[in-house]
Order: structure tokens, then C-alpha cells, then sequence
């Protein structure tokens, strides 16, 4: 009974000692190395931009008929841009997860293309595919479906791989259950899948509109820049820099900057209410 007893009071006699320095350093350097970071490399470019933009001209600069005009086609087109991609990200998701097809593979890692690629080179692909010399017939060029176009490419990637992992995670056999119980396709997905991946499409939409509003590289090419008519907000900042008017550029940049910190907000609270009604 004694040795039983020494060799159960063995291992506390060979415990380490707890790693107070490391856990205090943690604590402590930790959070302040990640926000002097975060002020360095987003906080105090964005003050910049703010500053450079607070004179008495903004209203006038963001109230501008050029101005307004960009800025309504951009949100326009990006809202049209999140409402496809959640259609189209959803299906490829559900294709990409429930089905084996040969090649399947390859279709998922072309989808991470958009994220590699130099956005310049894919306006310059989608021109010389989509422009006036189109090897398939197709000439949108300097029109708004191609300004769409340019957005629906940059942001493929975002609904389908917030969808993509929230799918892998679901249990086949709660559909395999319904599917018994005689429910059909349409309504295992309404009632079982879509309340799982509610949360996960809504981000990826919301990454999807805050992306498409400052897209620039895409645009450029094939929208021919166009006031009034395809000209989108990031290709005139671009144009006002050029002509020397930096603050009327910095006033339309604070205005995408508000829109974007919006819908991020607002993502950020739609998703915790949907967490506490799912729990």
C-alpha cells in the first residue's frame, strides 16, 4: 500500500514549474504587438486618407454629378455582384462537395485563381476574351455588363469557400433521414442545409459587395472608362489623382472606406444573432 501510494505521488513530485514569464509576456506584448501592428499597416493610412480628405470641399467632391454618378454604378453593380455570387457560390459549393466528378480536383483550385492573379492581368484576359477582337464573338467592352463581368471574376472565390467547409461539416444522414420521412430535394435544403450555411453565405456575400466596391485593376481595361456610363468610383479616383485633384480623390475614397466598414459591421452583427438562434 505504501509503494501504491509513492508511485501515485510520483508525478506530482516531477511536475515543471507553470511558465509564468511566457504566459505574462503573452498576456501582455501579445494584444499590444497585434494592435501596434494593425495602427501601422491600416489605422494610420486610413487617418492619412481621412485628413488628407477633411477640407471644405468634400461635400462638394462626393456630390459632384461625375462623382455620384460613379458612386451609384459601383454600389449598384456590386450589389448585383453579391446577390449572383451567392447563387452561383452556393451551387458550386454543393456541386464541389456532394458530387465526384473527374477533374474535380482542377475545378477547385482553378477557383482560387482570382486571388493570385494580378487583377490588371485578368482585365487584360477578359478583354482580349470579351473585347473587340473576341476569339468566341462576345464584344461587351466598355459596358456595364463588362464592368460586372470584371467583379463577378475577382470575387468567385468568396462565397464559395465561406459555404464550402460549413458543408463539408453537416451530417449526410440528417438529409438521409428527411429524404425517408419523405421530405424532397427543395425541402431537405430550405429546412436542413440553408439554415446551416445562412451565416456563411451572408459573409461571403458581404466580402463579396466590400471587394467589388474598390475593385480597380479588372475595371480599367474593359470598361473604357466612361463618365456617366461605365466609369466606377475606383477608376475615378484614379483619373482625379492623374489630373492633380488628390483631395476630391481622398473625399470619393472615405466614402467606399464608410461603405465598406458598414457592411463589415453589419456582417459582424448578423452573424452573432444568427448564432444565438441557432443556439
Amino acid at each position: 500500500m505504501a509503494e501504491t501510494a509513492t508511485v501515485a505521488r510520483r508525478p506530482a513530485a516531477f511536475r515543471l514549474p507553470a511558465p509564468r514569464l511566457s504566459s505574462f509576456l503573452g498576456r501582455r506584448l501579445g494584444p499590444g504587438a497585434a494592435l501596434l501592428y494593425l495602427c501601422l499597416i491600416v489605422g494610420l493610412p486610413v487617418a492619412a486618407l481621412v485628413d488628407q480628405s477633411a477640407t471644405s470641399h468634400f461635400w462638394e467632391a462626393v456630390t459632384s454629378p461625375q462623382a455620384r454618378a460613379a458612386l451609384e454604378l459601383t454600389i449598384e453593380l456590386s450589389l448585383a455582384t453579391a446577390a449572383i455570387n451567392v447563387v452561383t457560390g452556393v451551387l458550386i459549393a454543393w456541386v464541389l462537395v456532394r458530387d465526384d466528378f473527374r477533374g474535380k480536383a482542377l475545378v477547385n483550385g482553378v477557383i482560387d485563381l482570382p486571388f493570385a492573379l494580378p487583377t490588371i492581368v485578368a482585365g487584360l484576359v477578359l478583354l482580349s476574351l470579351y473585347g473587340p477582337n473576341s476569339p468566341v464573338g462576345i464584344n461587351v467592352a466598355a459596358s456595364r455588363a463588362a464592368v460586372l463581368l470584371a467583379m463577378l471574376f475577382v470575387t468567385l472565390p468568396f462565397v464559395i469557400r465561406a459555404v464550402q467547409p460549413v458543408l463539408l461539416a453537416l451530417d449526410a444522414e440528417v438529409e438521409e433521414a428527411g429524404t425517408c420521412l419523405g421530405a424532397s430535394g427543395w425541402q431537405n435544403f430550405r429546412m436542413l442545409v440553408w439554415p446551416a450555411i445562412r451565416g456563411a453565405t451572408l459573409v461571403g456575400a458581404g466580402l463579396a459587395f466590400a471587394r467589388a466596391l474598390g475593385e480597380f485593376g479588372s475595371i480599367v481595361l474593359i470598361s473604357g472608362n466612361i463618365p456617366f456610363h461605365t466609369q466606377v468610383a475606383s477608376v475615378l479616383i484614379s483619373g482625379q489623382v492623374e489630373s492633380g485633384d488628390t483631395s476630391g480623390a481622398a473625399a470619393v475614397s472615405v466614402v467606399l472606406l464608410g461603405l465598406a466598414l458598414v457592411v463589415l459591421a453589419c456582417l459582424e452583427l448578423a452573424v452573432r444573432r444568427l448564432g444565438r438562434r441557432r443556439y
